[in-house]
């Protein structure tokens, strides 16, 4: 089992599901034994990123941006020499 840093890519405008930003998740620490499992996990345990759409305007051409390569990455993590903090997703309205 590895643990999997998963957080969204920069978006192009009018192909973002993270707009607007509330209601959303922005990364993930995940023990999976594959990006693929790693991946599945965070699709199951997102919001409203996975919905496309906003108040019936398309924002995004997916419904699944934690299971695509465009939208988001996927990386072992691992261990490091020195202290840090490995996520701080804050968003302050």
């Amino acid at each position: 089992m590895q643990l999997y840093l998963l957080r969204p890519k920069p978006r192009a405008p009018g192909d973002d599901p993270w707009k607007p930003w509330y209601d959303k998740c922005f990364g993930f620490v995940i023990a999976a034994e594959s990006v693929a499992d790693a991946r599945q996990l965070a699709h199951k345990s997102a919001g409203d990123e996975n919905r496309g759409n906003f108040l019936g305007k398309m924002i995004a051409n997916t419904q699944s941006p934690w299971l695509d390569e465009k939208y988001t990455s996927c990386r072992v993590l691992q261990p490091s020499e020195t202290p840090e903090v490995i996520i701080r997703d804050f968003h302050a309205a």
